[in-house]
């Protein structure tokens, strides 16, 4: 592959709603991602958040109530905690994220889509496993 077939390939991959081309022969295998937000990804999209309490304030105590939100899936599609095999996952138990923070990967129909927090706290729980196939609305991480 010579060097104007990777441009036209970048500028196909800029022009289209695509996230990522991959092209392989004999000789090379050449990967284009662009970044992408969620919003740009055509699937019914859900709430991410949803608020659950943990715990029910009880009489003889200060009504103190602790809340976790989970992330959950915004499409159907295999559940990845790195952006490639060879890096260490975007978020882990005790880590620190914002709305926009880069929390996985969603691939669906070989498109890989970043998932961003949507909610700011803690990364209390990992809710599935990295390969996973998960659901729509499928809680991926709680949050505190």
């Amino acid at each position: 592959m010579n060097l104007e077939q990777i441009k036209e390939l970048i500028k196909v991959l800029e022009d289209s709603t695509l996230t990522s081309i991959e092209i392989e022969d004999n000789e090379q295998k050449v990967k284009l991602f662009k970044e992408t937000r969620v919003s740009e990804v055509y699937a019914p999209v859900q709430p991410a958040v949803q608020e659950i309490a943990v715990e029910a304030p009880q009489a003889e105590t200060k009504p103190a109530a602790e809340a976790t939100q989970t992330i959950n899936a915004p499409m159907v599609g295999t559940f990845y905690q790195s952006p490639s095999p060879d890096k260490g996952p975007y978020v882990q138990i005790g880590d620190h994220v914002t709305a926009d923070s880069v929390v996985c990967i969603l691939e669906a129909m070989k498109l890989f889509n970043e998932i961003q927090a949507e909610v700011a706290g803690e990364i209390v729980e990992v809710l599935v496993e990295d390969g996973q196939m998960v659901e729509y609305g499928q809680p991926l991480f709680k949050v505190k």
